[in-house]
């Protein structure tokens, strides 16, 4: 039996989709896949932007900091590599600047101590030298269970603070502004960690300033200016009738 010559047009042209779905079925699927991952990496930016807004300014002055990374020695300790940044002098803002770029990682991820999702929310300072670090649920869910990966998280954190910001005294971890008793299972986190027994407290500091400058200004006074303020007080004996 013959078949119509159009038969054979429509076979040939079938054969030939399923040679070309055969081809670049692969490739669209790999492009799909690119595509999602690409999503996924931009969404996560944008939560990490949006949870961690860049405080860096580039006019504060560089200084050589210390971030602290697993050592990579499988021992479960980490050590300091120094990096250059600008950092602020206020506390606050200089705690906020380091940690964030502990939380964005080595060069070499495998010394990653931190998870890559996780975002520091907020951070306060007390005046009795508290430092009060709010981090994402990521922080408690993303990390390893074990003591070990939980102690080295703390231990980076803890350390970076006291080799950058002398202010700091003791941290309180929080996770998505609750207190919790574990990180993920195993470190106690229902107590402040200390940091740098000999910190000095912000109001202490700013006490300590204070002092000085009325010291200096008072030494500036001249003879003159001082007969002249101890004319300006009343005598309280002249003054009873």
């Amino acid at each position: 039996m013959i078949l119509p010559r159009w038969r054979w047009w429509f076979l040939a042209a079938l054969f030939l989709a399923v040679v070309i779905a055969a081809i670049y079925l692969p490739i669209l699927r790999r492009n799909i896949k690119q595509a999602a991952k690409l999503q996924q990496r931009t969404e996560e930016q944008a939560r990490r932007e949006l949870t961690q807004p860049t405080v860096i300014n580039p006019a504060d002055p560089k200084v050589k900091a210390k971030l602290y990374w697993a050592s990579g020695a499988d021992d479960g300790t980490v050590s300091a590599v120094t990096v250059e940044l600008p950092l602020s002098n206020e506390p606050v803002l200089r705690a906020k600047q380091v940690l964030n770029t502990l939380l964005a990682g080595p060069v070499d991820t495998e010394l990653r101590t931190l998870p890559p999702d996780a975002a520091l929310l907020a951070f306060y300072l007390l005046p009795d030298g508290t430092a009060i670090a709010d981090f994402s649920e990521a922080l408690a869910t993303s990390i390893p269970s074990g003591i070990e990966s939980e102690q080295m998280a703390v231990d980076s954190i803890a350390k970076t603070l006291e080799a950058n910001v002398p202010q700091v005294r003791r941290l309180k971890i929080l996770i998505h502004g609750q207190e919790t008793e574990t990180l993920a299972g195993h470190l106690d986190l229902s107590q402040a960690f200390l940091v740098n027994a000999n910190a000095v407290a912000p109001r202490a500091a700013a006490d300590v300033s204070g002092a000085s400058a009325s010291a200096s200004a008072a030494q500036q006074l001249t003879p003159a200016d001082t007969a002249v303020k101890l004319a300006a007080i009343p005598n309280s004996a002249s003054t009873k009738p």
